[in-house]
């Protein structure tokens, strides 16, 4: 029984890992390219970490729980390479004199800058 929830967790993990390849291949800029890989590896090394523990669970001497060490260090690094993929990204664009995305804070502001709030009555 262990060995099909193993197997199990290995092909959800590799079907994971194909749908980032999708995503990687499919999405048309770099910076909505970098999520799908991004969140899909981390969630697909999860599986597999998930899968280790069982077997080695289950054929060993009792829980073992080694593995999520490498998950620990895998859930701290990932997402600041991203961060730091991102952002080498944006300087190349920015040195390059393209258009760069705009920042989130201004898709907040109102579509009409310069209109006041009220006041000029």
């Amino acid at each position: 029984m262990s060995d099909l929830i193993v197997a199990t967790l290995l092909l959800a993990s590799g079907c994971l890992v194909l749908v980032a390849a999708l995503g990687l291949w499919r999405l048309p800029d770099f910076f909505t390219r970098m999520h799908a890989p991004a969140l899909a590896s981390t969630l697909a090394a999860w599986l597999v970490a998930a899968g280790f523990v069982v077997h080695f669970s289950v054929h060993g001497s009792g829980l073992s729980l080694q593995v999520w060490a490498i998950i620990i260090l895998l859930s701290i690094t990932a997402p600041v390479t991203t961060l730091l993929l991102a952002r080498a990204a944006l300087f190349r664009r920015r040195q390059a004199g393209d258009a760069i995305p705009r920042p989130l804070a201004d898709s907040e502001r109102p579509a009409a800058a310069g209109v006041s709030g009220g006041g000029d009555r």
